[in-house]
């Protein structure tokens, strides 16, 4: 798998069906910027960076476009194909994208983009898209400001070591990337509604690093995440409960 980051690489793949699980979809505001910043539409072609499960796949699909889903691990892959077949599923990663130059609308990289922000995979996107194709890149982050969030956030970040994180924002230093024009940032909140062990349990564990775990160290941050919940009192006993995120999303064109 290249130069893919271990925590991604053992992380993804032992984790594929938590993810799939515990993630959250994106909401209606991503479909507007999909249509109206990244101007896809049926004709068009995109190319999904890092599709992972196909979580976000499935959105460009309904903008009509033709959809490419770039993911090096297999496990996803496999997750992918069920949740969106209409995508066409490629193996490889963002510093090496088996497509001819000038052949994309419209690339894009959702929850993923930070794992592979190196000035290679910036002028191997460049390659790809055509004159005025737009870069498109969008996170679901976790909202913080809720005290139970930020606790719970306490619980996942000794176990993150090296990999790397949207929250860093290391992968900012990218841009203004070459050939491309600025980069456009538009929010909106988000929440992903359902049982506590889905949407919260099933969460923390699909995250790379934590999925990557030992058997032991992973059930124990689980226990952990459980007693959380049993002690917050607008979590414990609620047979249904909604994470809060805020919805970041960023687009840039290429410009030569």
């Amino acid at each position: 798998m290249g130069n893919i980051h271990r925590a991604a690489a053992d992380g993804f793949a032992l984790g594929a069906a938590t993810y799939a699980r515990g993630r959250p979809d994106y909401p209606p505001a991503a479909h507007t910027w999909l249509r109206d910043e990244l101007g896809l539409r049926a004709g068009s072609l995109a190319l999904d960076l890092g599709a992972g499960t196909g979580k976000f796949t499935t959105l460009l699909l309904a903008t009509g476009a033709r959809v490419i889903a770039l993911e090096p691990v297999e496990a996803m892959r496999a997750q992918l194909a069920q949740r969106a077949p209409a995508a066409e599923p490629l193996a490889g990663d963002a510093e090496h994208i088996p497509l001819p130059d000038g052949s994309v609308d419209a690339a894009v990289g959702a929850q993923s983009f930070h794992w592979f922000a190196t000035p290679t995979a910036i002028a191997e996107i460049r390659r790809v898209l055509k004159p005025g194709g737009r870069l498109g890149l969008i996170w679901n982050v976790r909202d913080s400001s809720m005290e139970w969030v930020a606790r719970l956030t306490r619980i996942i970040a000794p176990h993150e070591g090296d990999a790397p994180r949207f929250e860093s924002g290391a992968w900012r230093g990218l841009f203004p990337a070459p050939g491309f024009g600025p980069l456009h940032e538009q929010r909106c909140t988000h929440g992903h509604t359902g049982p506590p062990e889905r949407v919260i349990v099933d969460r923390v564990l699909s995250i790379s690093f934590i999925a990557a775990l030992d058997p032991a160290q992973k059930d124990a941050v689980a226990r952990e995440v459980r007693k959380l919940i049993a002690t917050t009192p607008a979590l414990a006993g609620r047979s249904e409960v909604t994470f809060p995120y805020v919805t970041s999303m960023f687009r840039c064109t290429k410009i030569s």
